[in-house]
């Protein structure tokens, strides 16, 4: 390839994948193909998981400060405590919450 006249004043990969390209021997170099693309597309994938990584930390911040500190406490101390709050049935107070907040709109 070297002494392949295309390929003397090649002096980027894009122009080298591109050579390959006008002179058909991506055909031949198949790993060639695969490894040249992947170097020209990583800084892309790469960029993209950064900013979906930065935007989740940004909601998950957001979400954060908008929790009421006691709210936040006692979450984190059933997470904490999971053995104290087994036993206790979540559809019961879901019905509780459900019939105070009914209680409260019908006064």
């Amino acid at each position: 390839m070297i002494h392949h006249e295309s390929f003397q004043n090649i002096s980027t990969i894009s122009e080298l994948y591109r050579g390959l390209a006008e002179t058909n021997k991506l055909q031949h170099y198949h790993l060639i193909d695969r490894l040249i693309r992947l170097v020209l597309t990583l800084p892309v994938s790469t960029a993209t998981t950064e900013r979906t990584f930065s935007a989740m930390k940004h909601v998950k911040t957001m979400l954060r400060n908008k929790i009421k500190e006691e709210f936040f406490i006692d979450s984190m101390m059933i997470y904490i405590k999971r053995e104290l709050v087994e036993d206790i049935d979540s559809d019961s107070i879901i019905d509780k919450f459900y019939s105070r907040k009914h209680q409260r709109t019908q006064l």
